[in-house]
């Protein structure tokens, strides 16, 4: 597990952190040109020559390559760009839980976990919003709340029962998941993981905790980028916010921790690190 370290990391490292993820995880693909200068300095909300800096970063590593008169190109390693050519099927089915607090990087491993695997994966987000939001309205409240009262007590408990039954119904069939959500609250919950690993072992697969973390500075500058509604409390109120933040919590269970801040490993590296692990123990 490796030390925390609160220094805070340079601008242009975050930069060419979020870039690097995006890469790993599919968002950005081999061969696709990058926005100008420009446009990711409006972005990231930087200056341009903050950008250089990141693209010199990227480049060196061997994630973007610049062409005359054409841009910058998403040219991934060789090594990182290898996937399983077919899906890896255990023989017991795993329940691979990825949380983290907004900003963290949680989706970002879990898509590169997902690449390297090719399992289902299951976004409490992407699951529950559609119908979430309806909701909040008929309660009078903004399709963005998620920090009244009336979102922790009446709309989030259902989110995790929604991603609870796809995972279920997914280990039912034998398929291996990947759920990613915050688990906060779940994973300081003694009950609640009891319940977890209980229902995993019912259903004859194995369950796994991730704990995603990284500085306040890298998920300050992930959530301004992603400019999402539902962060804009978060963003408005940010002293308040941090100041209620445990960047030391960690999952009350046995779990791994992943480091998503410039100068740790690529999550690529860490992802397959936890693959090779899956293979070793089904030997």
């Amino acid at each position: 597990m490796p030390d925390r370290d609160h220094t805070s990391p340079s601008a242009p490292e975050r930069i060419a952190q979020d870039i690097r993820n995006d890469i790993e995880s599919g968002r950005l693909r081999d061969g696709e040109r990058l926005k100008t200068t420009r446009q990711l300095a409006d972005e990231y909300r930087a200056s341009q020559r903050t950008i250089t800096d990141a693209m010199e970063i990227l480049a060196k590593d061997g994630y973007i390559t610049a062409k005359d008169r054409s841009g910058r190109f998403v040219t991934t390693p060789t090594e990182l760009g290898r996937t399983l050519s077919s899906p890896m099927r255990p023989v017991r089915p795993r329940i691979v839980r990825v949380g983290g607090f907004p900003g963290s990087g949680k989706s970002e491993f879990a898509r590169t976990l997902a690449r390297l695997t090719n399992w289902a994966i299951l976004d409490k987000d992407t699951i529950a919003r559609p119908l979430i939001e309806p909701a909040l309205e008929d309660l009078g409240r903004s399709v963005n709340d998620r920090d009244s009262a009336i979102y922790f007590d009446r709309i989030r408990p259902r989110e995790y029962d929604a991603l609870a039954a796809v995972i279920e119904e997914n280990v039912e069939c034998g398929n291996s998941v990947i759920a990613t959500a915050p688990y906060i609250r779940e994973f300081n919950n003694q009950a609640w993981l009891d319940k977890a690993v209980a229902s995993a072992e019912t259903n004859d697969a194995i369950p796994m905790f991730v704990w995603v973390q990284c500085s306040i500075d890298t998920m300050h500058m992930y959530l301004k980028k992603r400019g999402a509604g539902r962060d804009a409390h978060k963003l408005a109120h940010w002293d308040e916010y941090v100041a209620n933040l445990d960047l030391d919590f960690r999952p009350r269970t046995e779990h791994v921790l992943i480091d998503n801040d410039p100068g740790s490993e690529p999550l690529k590296t860490q992802a397959k690190r936890l693959v090779d692990s899956f293979r070793s123990e089904s030997r």
